[in-house]
Formats: C-alpha cells, structure tokens, sequence
C-alpha cells in the first residue's frame, strides 16, 4: 500500500520537532549538527530570532492579497535587490523551479518580440541542476532527471561542463540563451572558472545571446559574495534565486535588466503565491542582514577556516576522501567511496550532510555558523570516515 506521503523520497529515518543555528532537536531529545541547511536554505540557521520576529510581526498583520494589488514588502524587497545587484526589476516566485519557468519564458519572449521567434534555443551544461518542472527537468537533461517524462520540452542544446569551445560552436542564429549555474550544486560543487564564464560573456556581447544564472543554490552569500558571479567580474542579462534568499520560507525570485525583461509585459506572467507579504518581509530581513560587508567578510573567513580543517581531513583519510572543492560555504568533499556512506556514517555521529553528483559530499552550513561548530563538524566527519576506513571491503 502507497503511503500517504507519495514516496518520491529516499528519506532518512530522521524526524527534527525543533531547531536554533546549526543544531536540529529529535523528539527523543538527539541533538544533530546540521552542515545541509536544508540544502543551503536556512542562510541565518535554524529559527533565526532575527527571521522570527518579522514573520511574527508580518502574520499579525497581513498574509496574502495576491498580486491584483499593491504589496509593500514585495517592492521592499525588489528595491533591496535592485540596489545591490545588476538587476533593474524583480519577479517574485515561490521557488526556484518557478524562477526557472520564467527564465526561460522571459529569454524567449524577448527574441519574440525582436522580431526573431527561431530564437528558441537555450544552451545548458552536463551536471545542471535547474529544478523539477517539465521545463527544468528538459533543460537539465540528464538520464535520471528525464527518465519517464517524455515528450520533453524542446529547445535545449546540452554542452559539457567548462568547455568552451564546445559553446562557440554551438551558439547559432537560433540561441536564445545561455542558462548556467555559475557554482553547479547537485552537479557536484563545481564552480566555473573565470576564464570559461569572461568568454561567455564575450560570446553573449557579439552574439546577442542571453546569459542567464542560476544563483539558486550559490547565490545569497554562500560563496562570501552575494552572488558568486561576483568573483568572476560577469554579470548575467537574468537571474535565478531562490533557497537562502528566504532563509526557510518559500521564496525564489528573477532579477533581470531591462532590456532583458522588456517582453514581459501586463499579462505575459502571474503566480498567486509570488511576493506575498509573509515571504517577502522574510526575505527583505535577509537581504538587509546578508548583503552587508560585514557579514560576506566572515562569511568568506569562515569558508577559508572550514576548508583548511576539511583539507587536514582529507590527509587524515585517503582511503575515504580525495579532495575539496568549492567556495565560501559551499564546500564539497570529493570521496572515493560513495558518497551516501559518508552521509550514513555521519547520522551515527549525529552529524548531515548532503551527497550531490560525482561523487562529491556537499557541506552548506548555515552562513551564520560559528568556528566552533565547524571545528565540531569536522571533528565529527572524521569520526565518521574512521568507521568508513574500518569497514570490510
């Protein structure tokens, strides 16, 4: 018999009632260090007390008016985004598979309007992630994600990671866009280098081609940016949002220039729960706390004290672990046993953490979390990888 919850979930046999920071509470009492965040969600951690006031004082006040109407908080939040990034205008989602919906809408209709509508193509890369709709699963293309779901979207042309010549020839008359994750998170913690997003870039100046991020997972501080772009000295014509921006509570978001959006008009878009008041209070608290100089500073201290522990670690296990990969507080472990082990030897410790692609165990902790809990987690993770070297082939 089917369980009521529909079983698209290998889940743990974990139950969390309550959680403050980087620590999550069992209803026996079993405390875990938490290095997921709920998949780079909870950017302030666990009931931040910061988050819960606002939402406190925004539930006593006003919860939802859809957007037929005027919402305060949504252009609180739109103004913050605007002001600190690339982007001249926000749409508002409640997710990032929403976000990549609209992504991929606006870059079409933007060619539409141009006169060009054959400019339907939008390149993407081996190991994306871009969400789970019908659109984003197409765009991903992967045999795991597509898999049963045919007929698939059309219109994606997928392209190996980091190769850029691969991209030159296959830019055509008929590219729309250029979707791409500048940190890849399930595919692995893969950043792009510099080299590889400058020239896509340059290919998108001569070409006219629009450069969307997907910021998704790497945006929102983790990198110690607020957008890993940022290192990279590009700025995309679009971008994708979602996860820490509302630090738990469902909230994505597509920032775009101008020029980019100029075919999304009255009409050509909507979503019932997108920028209501609750999100985006949350989300504009985020903002003001994440953004600040300050705040990316340690976080990129943070990110440097995490890696050199995890780089001891890796010595200490070459039989478990080869390398680390990534930036700021989206570090992955490369593993040479398969990543799951790693993350079942980490419950006995009570310690999560998240497997990701290529055989990498991905480490999100929250933004806020402090050297000791990091010194602990480590500790931990070693822990767990002496069983992993104990254990009979």
């Amino acid at each position: 018999m089917i369980a009521s919850v529909l079983p698209t979930y290998n889940r743990a046999p974990l139950a969390f009632v309550k959680g403050a920071g980087s620590w999550l509470e069992t209803a026996d009492g079993g405390r875990y260090l938490d290095l997921g965040a709920g998949i780079a969600v909870n950017a302030l951690g666990h009931a931040a007390p910061e988050l819960v006031e606002v939402l406190t004082a925004q539930a006593h006040r006003l919860w939802h008016v859809s957007n037929l109407y005027q919402i305060p908080e949504q252009q609180l939040l739109a103004d913050r985004l605007v002001e600190a990034t690339f982007a001249d205008t926000v749409f508002f989602t409640n997710s990032g598979t929403e976000a990549c919906e609209l992504a991929l809408k606006m870059a079409r209709k933007y060619w539409y309007d141009k006169g060009q509508p054959e400019r339907i193509e939008v390149i993407t890369f081996e190991g994306a992630f871009h969400g789970r709709s019908t659109g984003a699963i197409a765009a991903a293309g992967s045999e795991k994600m597509v898999k049963g779901f045919g007929p698939l979207m059309p219109g994606f042309v997928h392209l190996p990671w980091d190769d850029i010549e691969a991209v030159r020839a296959a830019v055509t008359e008929n590219t729309a866009a250029i979707l791409i994750e500048p940190v890849q998170g399930e595919g692995g913690i893969r950043p792009a280098s510099d080299a590889f997003m400058q020239a896509l870039k340059q290919i998108s100046e001569e070409t006219g081609t629009l450069l969307i991020f997907d910021e998704v997972q790497c945006g929102m501080g983790r990198t110690g940016r607020l957008f890993a772009h940022e290192w990279t000295g590009v700025t995309p014509d679009i971008m994708m949002v979602a996860k820490g921006i509302g630090g738990g509570f469902p909230l994505g978001a597509v920032l775009a220039t101008e020029e980019a959006a100029s075919g999304m008009t009255a009409g050509t878009h909507g979503s019932t729960y997108g920028g209501n008041p609750l999100g985006c209070a949350v989300g504009a608290k985020v903002m003001e706390i994440v953004s600040t100089p300050e705040f990316l500073a340690a976080v990129h201290a943070k990110g440097g004290f995490l890696r050199q522990k995890l780089e001891a670690l890796v010595a200490a296990h070459p039989d478990v672990f080869e390398g680390v990969q990534g930036q700021g507080l989206m570090l992955g472990l490369k593993c040479k046993v398969a990543p799951a082990e790693v993350v079942q030897a980490g419950y006995a410790e009570n310690l999560l953490t998240v497997p990701a692609a290529h055989n990498v165990l991905r480490l999100l902790p929250a933004l806020t979390i402090s050297e000791a809990d990091m010194a602990e987690a480590v500790r931990r993770l070693d822990a767990a990888a002496a069983a992993l070297d104990h254990k009979p082939a």
